[in-house]
């Protein structure tokens, strides 16, 4: 039970503390000089107000926070204060008053989308100081709410926040393990209010299970995954044995090789469906066993080795290769087999895209 008194550590660089501590001492300082100036021309006190301090830490410490967004802290404050000035005039018991002010006021900031916490304490210092008139809710409430925004504003966006923080959704990614339904039943669930927008929780969960899945793939490379027993042919290799290793097998692609195992092609199922479409014969059946079949004639035009089907501009990969590096290979470039060589450019296995189907599944599932 005592460690959960334990505060977690706050994972923010020295950069940013000082940007925060910066940023508010010159909101406080801007909003401090401007409202004193006001309240010696306008012959008014109080000019500053405590909760503005509170509001200064939400501002600059956390600008992307819905409860730090100009609405919030604007409309939260002024609203805030103007409740604290009503119960004062309606409670005449200062407890009662207090107690009801801070209730209500998160009630208001509810209704009008304007959750600040800074505003259950204008509220109360409006009830303490005895504030009967709404101008407490304007001036210092409200002008010093506003000068403290337009110094957040210009400070936080010069120090490279965006502030107004935009509220923009996460793209759906393909394959994400969750939905957007899946979140805001999450969140339906856990019914609290979270110091973090929708949209943000979203691209944080999406960018945490990317990290996840480049730790899990980043180690992998081809050698890791690669089918090593590759079946291989040659220049030569007679197209009915091509064939028919394909056919046996059950693979749909033969990396060509010379006597040092040195990649000189690759031949697919595809290119014999190219060469057979040349054929006379109607049915496609009729046209792949006329290609495969070896000719009788001294001289013929049809191609009788797999030298003469093959493709001999390969994609090919090093077996130190990170495995990720062939996702788009393999998934949008339109390739089915990446053959893989090794520091002596020869052929060391080859990768398929059932190979990187079961690699991501295997990463997924752990």
């Amino acid at each position: 039970m005592l460690k959960a008194l334990v505060p977690a550590p706050v994972v923010v660089g020295r950069r940013e503390r000082w940007r925060a501590i910066i940023g508010a001492l010159t909101g406080i300082l801007v909003a401090g000089l401007l409202c004193r100036w006001a309240a010696l021309a306008w012959n008014s006190t109080p000019w500053l107000m405590a909760p503005l301090g509170a509001s200064a830490v939400l501002v600059f410490t956390l600008p992307a926070s819905p409860l730090a967004q100009p609405w919030a802290v604007l409309v939260g404050n002024t609203l805030s204060a103007l409740v604290g000035v009503l119960c004062v005039r309606m409670i005449g018991e200062p407890v009662l008053a207090a107690a009801v002010a801070v209730g209500a006021s998160i009630g208001v900031m509810f209704v009008a989308r304007a959750l600040h916490p800074p505003g259950g304490a204008s509220a109360l210092l409006a009830v303490m100081s005895g504030a009967g008139s709404p101008q407490f809710a304007l001036f210092p409430v409200g002008l010093n709410s506003l000068l403290l925004l337009l110094v957040g504003v210009l400070y936080n966006r010069l120090t490279g926040h965006d502030y107004p923080h935009r509220q923009t959704a996460a793209a759906s990614k393909p394959g994400s393990r969750f939905s957007p339904a899946d979140l805001d039943a999450a969140l339906a669930h856990y019914d609290q209010v979270l110091d973090v927008s929708r949209a943000d929780l979203e691209q944080l969960l999406q960018r945490a299970e990317a990290n996840a899945y480049q730790r899990r793939l980043g180690d992998l490379r081809c050698s890791d995954v690669m089918i090593r027993q590759v079946v291989t042919a040659d220049y030569a290799m007679p197209l009915d044995e091509a064939w028919r290793q394909m056919r046996e097998r059950r693979i749909k692609a033969l990396p060509v090789i010379d006597p040092a195992r040195r990649l000189i092609g690759i031949v697919t199922t595809g290119d014999f469906l190219k060469h057979a479409q040349r054929e006379e014969y109607s049915g496609i059946a009729q046209r792949m066993r006329s290609l495969v079949r070896t000719s009788t004639s001294v001289h013929t035009d049809k191609p009788e080795v797999v030298g003469q089907i093959m493709t001999r501009k390969v994609r090919v990969a090093s077996a130190d290769r990170p495995i990720v590096d062939l996702l788009p290979l393999l998934s949008d470039g339109g390739h089915h087999h990446v053959p893989i060589i090794d520091g002596e450019g020869r052929l060391a296995g080859i990768i398929t895209q059932t190979d990187l189907i079961r690699t991501l599944y295997t990463a997924v599932e752990r």
